[in-house]
Parts: C-alpha cells; sequence; structure tokens
C-alpha cells in the first residue's frame, strides 16, 4: 500500500512538472525596437548583423498599425540576448578597439521588448607602422599603399588587414604569378595604442600559359572558343584575363555554364616548368530564346515588345535577334477604340502624333570577335513609326553596319553607319516658326521621302557598380553624329550633331544614394532652300528636346524648350487672365519646336522610405534644363534654365526600379508665336503668345511614371 502510493505521488509529479516548468517560462515578447547609443566607427547595420536579437517588421512595430496583427514579429530570446552585448565586444576588439564596453537599456512589458545597446569606443589601438616585403621589382609600391583597405593612423582593423592582404595576392595573380601569397604579421601594443604591421608576399615563379583544354562543346567550335578568349598560349598568366574570358563566353548566349581555371593548384616540382595549364570547361545551353514584356509610361501609353534570338547563328558564335515593339496601345489606330487617352493616358490627348501606334521591327545579327578578339560587328534592318509627343512622327525603312570597339570592357566605342530612306512630319505651325515653310506646298516638300545617311561615333565610360540601378561610381559618353550627302544620303540632310552626358552617383550610408548628372548637345546645321524660303534644316527627329520623366520631371515629355501656338478658332474662353498670362483660345494646339542646343542638369538623393525599406526608396530632386533654337547652334544661357524640384518614389524590381515622380513647376508657359490655321494656309497673328499659368497650386504639380533608373 505504501509503495503504491509512492509511484501514484512520482507520477503525479511528473505530470505536473512540465506545467510548473511552462508556468515559469518567461514571456514572449515581440522585439519592437532595437538601436544602437554612442556607436561612431561601426553603423548600426553592420552591428545588427552580427547579433541574434533582430527586430520586427515595421508593420509589427508601429503603435497606430500593428493592431491589425500584419508583420513578421521576433521575439526576445534573453540567453541571445545576453550573448550579443559579447558578440558586439568582439565586432569592437576586431576592429581595433580594445577598451570598448557594451552596455544595455531594455524596457519589458508584458507583450514587448524596446532594446537599445549602448557603446562606449574607447580610443582603438592604430597603425603605426606599416611594411610591405618581397614586392621590390613586382608592383608600385606607392600606388598599391594607397589602394589598400588598411593604411598607417587607420585603427588596427582584423577585417582590414585581411582584405589589404588578399589585395595584394590579386594584384600578384594579375601579373603573372598564379601561385602568389601573402604572409600577415603584427605586434599590437594595446596598452600603447599602436600596432606594427607587415605583409610579406611570397610571389613563387612567374609563369606562362601552356595548353588551354577546352571542355563540353558540342555544337560550338572549338576554333569559335578560341577567337573569344582574351588569353592566348605563351602569355603570361592574368587571374584578370580569367574572369574576363568567364564573362566573355557567357555573353555569348549559348552556355549555361561557363568555367575558366588553373588546372594545377600546386606551382610545379621542377623550376625550370614556367608553363601553366588551363581548362575551359563549358556546358550548352538552349540555342533559341523567347523574350515578352509589357510596360506603361508617361510618354507612350501602354507599350509591348517582343523578340526571338538563335545563338551560334549559322556557326562561328554569331547570334541573330528579331524584335517587334508596339506603343500607344489603346490610344491611336488600331487601337483606339478603348480610349485610353481619355483616362490612362491623358498627355497624348489631342496629340496628332498619337493617332496611329508606333512601332518598330528589326533583324540584326551579331559577329563577337570580328575584326579581333574585343570587337564585335553588327548588321541590322529595320522598319519603324515612331514619335516624340506633339512634335513629330517618323516613318522609316533602313540598315545599320556598325562595329563596337572593345565591346565587353568598361569603356566601348560604338561607330555606325546608317541607311534610312523615309518621311518626317510635324505641325505645320512648326515648320512655319522655325524653318519658314509656311505653306501647304512647302510642308509637302519637306514631309517627302528621302535618303539619309549618317556615322556615328559613342564612347561610354562606365565606373558604376551596376547597370539598371547604380548606387556607386560614374557614368559618361559622347555621341558625334554626321549627316553628310558624302555618305549616300539626300543633299537636303547636312548637319553635325554632338551630345555630352556625365552622371556622378555616391552611397550615403548603406542604402541612401546621392547622384547627379550634366547632359548638354549642340547642333551645327546648313541651309537648304524650299519652294518660298530657305532654312536651316535639320530634321525633327534629330532636333533637341527636354521635358518628362527622364529629364526636367516638372514639364510633360518635350514640353520644355520652343512651342509654338495653332488655333483653327479664334473664339475666347478666357478674356480676364491678363495677369496670369494670354486670353485662352477654344481651340489650341501646343508643339514643341526642338532646338539647336540643349542642356539639362540633374540632382537626385534617394533614401529608404518609413515602410518597405529594402523594396522602396523616396527620392528627392532637382532638375533644371533650358532648350534653344540660335543660328549658329552652339549657345547657352545659364540664365534661362528652368528648375523643378519634386519628390517621387522608387520600387526595387527585378527588372530595375519603377519610378513615380512629382515635379514642381511654378513658371509661366513658354511664350510662342500663335498661328491661325485652314485646311489650305496658316497666317501668324500674335508674334508672342502665353497661357496663363495654373492658378491652382496642385496643378502646378507633373506627375511622370517611368520604368530603370532616371540617368
Amino acid at each position: 500500500m505504501h509503495s503504491r502510493s509512492v509511484t501514484v505521488a512520482l507520477v503525479a509529479l511528473a505530470l505536473a512538472a512540465p506545467i510548473v516548468a511552462a508556468q515559469e517560462e518567461p514571456p514572449q515578447r515581440v522585439v519592437r525596437q532595437l538601436s544602437f547609443r554612442g556607436n561612431r566607427a561601426i553603423d548600426d547595420v553592420t552591428l545588427s548583423a552580427f547579433l541574434a536579437t533582430s527586430v520586427s517588421s515595421w508593420a509589427a512595430r508601429a503603435w497606430w498599425f500593428r493592431w491589425l496583427g500584419l508583420g513578421e514579429k521576433r521575439y526576445l530570446d534573453e540567453l541571445e540576448f545576453r550573448r550579443d552585448a559579447v558578440r558586439l565586444l568582439l565586432v569592437y576588439r576586431q576592429a581595433g578597439y580594445m577598451d570598448v564596453t557594451v552596455d544595455t537599456i531594455v524596457r519589458r512589458d508584458p507583450q514587448s521588448a524596446y532594446i537599445t545597446f549602448v557603446i562606449y569606443e574607447g580610443e582603438p589601438v592604430r597603425v603605426t607602422r606599416f611594411d610591405l616585403l618581397g614586392l621590390d621589382g613586382l608592383l608600385d609600391t606607392a600606388r598599391l599603399r594607397r589602394d589598400l583597405p588598411l593604411r598607417v593612423g587607420d585603427a588596427f582593423d582584423r577585417a582590414r588587414l585581411q582584405a589589404s592582404a588578399d589585395t595584394i595576392a590579386v594584384r600578384l595573380r594579375r601579373s603573372g604569378f598564379p601561385y602568389a601569397e601573402v604572409l600577415r604579421n603584427f605586434d599590437a601594443d594595446a596598452a600603447a595604442l599602436r600596432a606594427e604591421v607587415t605583409l610579406e608576399a611570397v610571389p613563387g615563379p612567374r609563369m606562362r600559359i601552356g595548353e588551354i583544354a577546352l571542355e563540353g562543346l558540342q555544337r560550338v567550335s572549338p576554333r569559335t572558343v578560341q577567337r573569344l578568349l582574351p588569353m592566348r598560349e605563351g602569355q603570361y598568366y592574368s587571374e584578370a584575363r580569367l574572369l574576363r574570358a568567364q564573362r566573355d563566353l557567357y555573353d555569348l548566349g549559348v552556355f549555361r555554364y561557363v568555367d575558366v581555371r588553373l588546372v594545377d593548384s600546386l606551382p610545379p616540382d621542377d623550376p625550370a616548368d614556367s608553363l601553366v595549364t588551363l581548362r575551359v570547361e563549358v556546358e550548352e545551353g538552349r540555342r533559341h530564346r523567347v523574350r515578352v514584356g509589357v510596360g506603361y509610361g508617361t510618354k507612350e501609353c501602354f507599350r509591348t515588345q517582343a523578340g526571338w534570338s538563335v545563338g551560334n547563328f549559322l556557326g562561328g558564335g554569331r547570334t541573330i535577334d528579331l524584335t517587334a515593339r508596339a506603343a500607344m496601345i489603346g490610344v491611336g489606330y488600331p487601337s483606339g477604340g478603348l480610349n485610353l487617352a481619355g483616362s490612362l493616358c491623358p498627355s497624348l490627348r489631342d496629340d496628332f502624333t498619337a493617332d496611329t501606334m508606333t512601332y518598330s521591327l528589326g533583324a540584326a545579327v551579331r559577329q563577337p570577335a570580328f575584326p579581333g578578339a574585343p570587337h564585335v560587328t553588327s548588321v541590322g534592318l529595320f522598319a519603324e513609326r515612331r514619335a516624340e509627343p506633339q512634335a513629330y512622327v517618323r516613318q522609316s525603312l533602313g540598315a545599320n553596319l556598325g562595329v563596337t570597339f572593345h565591346a565587353r570592357t568598361r569603356d566601348p566605342i560604338a561607330v555606325t553607319y546608317s541607311y534610312s530612306v523615309g518621311s518626317t512630319a510635324a505641325p505645320l505651325g512648326v515648320y512655319c516658326s522655325v524653318f519658314q515653310a509656311c505653306t501647304q506646298e512647302d510642308r509637302a516638300f519637306l514631309e517627302q521621302r528621302r535618303a539619309f545617311a549618317g556615322i556615328s561615333a559613342t564612347a561610354v565610360h562606365r565606373r558604376t557598380d551596376a547597370v539598371l540601378d547604380p548606387t556607386e561610381g560614374s557614368l559618361s559618353s559622347a555621341t558625334l553624329l554626321v549627316a553628310t550627302p558624302a555618305l549616300g544620303g539626300d543633299p537636303f540632310f547636312k548637319f553635325n550633331r554632338g551630345e555630352v552626358s556625365l552622371a556622378w552617383y555616391q552611397r550615403l550610408g548603406r542604402r541612401s544614394v546621392l547622384s547627379w548628372r550634366v547632359w548638354g548637345g549642340a547642333i551645327l546645321p546648313r541651309l537648304v532652300g524650299t519652294k518660298s524660303d530657305t532654312a536651316r534644316y535639320v530634321p525633327p527627329e534629330h532636333r533637341f528636346y527636354a521635358g518628362g520623366p527622364n529629364s526636367v520631371r516638372g514639364y510633360t515629355p518635350n514640353g520644355l524648350g520652343p512651342v509654338v501656338y495653332v488655333t483653327r478658332d479664334t473664339t475666347l474662353i478666357d478674356t480676364a487672365a491678363a495677369q496670369l498670362g494670354d486670353t485662352v483660345f477654344r481651340d489650341l494646339r501646343i508643339s514643341p519646336t526642338g532646338g539647336s542646343s540643349a542642356l539639362v542638369l540633374n540632382v537626385e538623393l534617394r533614401v529608404p522610405s518609413p515602410v518597405f525599406r529594402s523594396r522602396m526608396h523616396l527620392s528627392f530632386f532637382v532638375d533644371a534644363g533650358g532648350v534653344w533654337d540660335h543660328p549658329n547652334g552652339l549657345y547657352f544661357s545659364l540664365g534661362q534654365l528652368r528648375v523643378t524640384p519634386g519628390i517621387g518614389l522608387r520600387f526595387i524590381t527585378p527588372l530595375g526600379p519603377v519610378r513615380v515622380d512629382a515635379g514642381y513647376n511654378g513658371y509661366q508657359p513658354q511664350s510662342g508665336p500663335l498661328y491661325f490655321e485652314t485646311d489650305t494656309t496658316i497666317t501668324r497673328i500674335r508674334e508672342s503668345y502665353v497661357v496663363p499659368r495654373p492658378r491652382s497650386f496642385l496643378k502646378r504639380w507633373v506627375l511622370q511614371f517611368a520604368v530603370g533608373p532616371t540617368f
């Protein structure tokens, strides 16, 4: 009986133990705040990456939003939280701060925890001596010291010491020493706050390339791959060339896997052996690729595009690419019945360029490694109908022949010869105002189909960290177009057109970016004769325009610069706006005429948004620009620049940033001549006319929508 009662008591105690333990478990508290105080040497984002404790998402932190129960909740683990203080001590000591102390301030309630790490960094151990050994005659040590992450006077950061050793090893491997190593040695005195550092290079033998073995080729010939490789047998080994070879073979578009590496991982036992073997291993992928895309923009309404490409077309690594594109869908024929110009695309309402959809059809053959290994030659045919809102419509058939020199580098130079036959249509008011062609006969003369021939050269210097959404570096380009009858075109076209662009990007902190751009261009035209007069004629499609989502965002597309006003009905609808502008006519059309020179300046600051910080950014920008039409072409006036500030949103997507911008335009609209037009004649009725400025503050904001970077 006594034994049975003891057994029952033990069973009851065992059953009760989990209940007591559950009652004694600390409550699950949501981390609503995680901040740092006193840290100057290491930023918050870096410190957070080393912690096990992490803060909940914004939706779970905001007091006025979290009651909905949305967002990702992260809970406080008391044991890991205590270990986090030790982790921060280790991080700082690795960075050279040996006297650092870490304290914590925690406010707990039954459901939440608010955490602050208070850091007293103290003075760091600093590098007082930095010796580089074993590099005499191999590298430029003076330049190398400037490029190393760790220098004399810096805090003794172990990670930067390792990065410095890696930098030296990479420089040696690029200079023909495939087995180079760098030994690290240091003497740190924490009490005296000083450290002496030595990096000793062990370069090993300088090697030349012997055999280049190719593996995995099926349809692509070995000769094609060999032509694309930037290294040859007998050259000194360079790790940079191996990386470039891998990138170039990927760019060919026919390989799904590429690996270019050194076969032997250890130096040869025989000192007389100075050759290394390289292995190029590939796996061929699909030769055919199909791509389809749709989009929307302020300038073109809805658009779609499709493409089909074939890799290794007829051998030799060449690619054939067929493309088709259509825009102004839902506005122009044959899809105009959707009437989107009255709803989703109001900027194209009453725009003569939008009466028919624009399109382009193209076929291009791209031949790599011709005329030499680093160059690419392309030949293309095209048919197109393209337009600039309110300005012109161009229809043409043509061909291009181009060579891109050093195509797979960051400094390509493209030279292209273009030949096309087509016509360009613009409003009669534009022809009369700019080209003194004021009759229907003159207009028909200017819109005749003609052959255009020109040669252009474009140089690009890219030093950015990304193509779709750069955050650091610079990008500059220059383009010169020469149109002359000597190239096979009509004598009607003879002018020189040049433009230059310089953009710069600087990261501020982890996710903020400051960027600016300067873009400008000018045209040097010549006089041509019409039926009734002479004019400095440059086709509207080659003139300069400004305004829009990638230019001055306080203006509608092509809305900045010289304009002409045309009416068919002189009935006034506003006669009491003299203090704000001129009178407004019942039927009034505004057409940009473009200019012979243009200048655009942009400054933009991108910062993370308060919500969805990794996927959404706020942008604050100031744009300035001007377009001028001057007889000599080379004319710029900084005093006439129009400055428009604004704010925008950036949504980060795999296709690049999706942008919504609002620019404020407080200027009086551009003045221009006013014409009265009939079916057969056009007459200037005012030399200078301007519509009233919008009275409402909200109507002075211009909304822009686009995909891709601003510049």
